[in-house]
This record gives C-alpha cells, structure tokens and sequence, in this order.
C-alpha cells in the first residue's frame, strides 16, 4: 500500500514540476468515482504482491493489466487521468481520502469475520471435546461393567 502512494505521489510531483498550468483536460478523462475504484484496486493489488507475489506469478496475472481490463481502461487513459486530478492537491488527497476509508470498513469487516470464524472455530473444537469426552466415558463405564462381572 505504501509503495502505491509513494508511486502516486512520485507522479504527481513529476506532473506538477513539469507544467504550472494545469493539464488539459482529456477527451477521455476517467470520472472521479472510477478513479477512485481504480486507485483502490491499485491499493488491494499491490498488498497482495506483497503477500503473494509468488502465486501472482505463478498464475501468470499482471496485476496492473488485471485492473485496467477490469475497469475498462488503458494504461495512457489512466496516466493522464491520474496526472489531471494529480494537478489539485486537494481533490486527489479527497479522492485518497475516500479510498483510505473504504480500505479501513473493509479491514474492519474482515477482522470482524475472522474474530466470528475463530469464535466458530472454538465452539465447534469445545463441541468435539465433549463429545469425545462423553465417549471415553462410557468406554470407562463399559469397561467398569464388564470388569465387576
């Protein structure tokens, strides 16, 4: 996720110190809530890298290519979409802003699911255990029986 934003905001520093003028708008500019369902993409992809850079691989996914299909772009459509809303600092922090926070209620979501699956996890193994626990008990009780006669 950092070496996203360090990457983004490599961009935007290359794009502000080239032109003082804002760059012109493109004919094909993405709309801000597209961008920011691509730069989230971009965030997810690059945490997965991360992780599973390996498996990525291995499958022969291009996670970059896989964003941009998915969202129906291309990679020149998405460098000067990026460079247009790059050139206001306070609409891209906005739009960042926006991602950071759907990332948060997702991690949120997820550590809440696995806080209920470990829950789960512990009721179903506490379950066995009885389980097994009742079982050796009435092996005990048989053995009991069978000894005394």
């Amino acid at each position: 996720m950092k070496q996203l934003f360090c990457i983004l905001a490599l961009f935007v520093l290359v794009f502000s110190c080239e032109k003082k003028d804002r760059p012109p708008k493109p004919d094909n500019l993405i709309s801000k809530d597209k961008m920011e369902s691509v730069l989230y993409d971009m965030y997810i992809i690059n945490a997965a890298k991360g992780v599973n850079r390996k498996l990525l691989e291995d499958k022969g996914i291009v996670p970059e290519s896989y964003i941009l299909n998915k969202h129906q772009i291309d990679s020149a459509q998405f460098a000067q979409s990026n460079a247009y809303y790059a050139f206001d600092p306070d609409l891209y922090k906005t739009m960042v802003e926006k991602v950071k926070a759907r990332l948060e209620i997702d991690k949120k979501t997820f550590e809440d699911l696995e806080k209920k699956a470990g829950k789960e996890a512990k009721r179903r193994r506490d379950s066995i255990s009885r389980i097994n626990e009742k079982r050796r008990d009435s092996i005990k009780k048989a053995l009991k029986k069978e000894v005394s006669n």
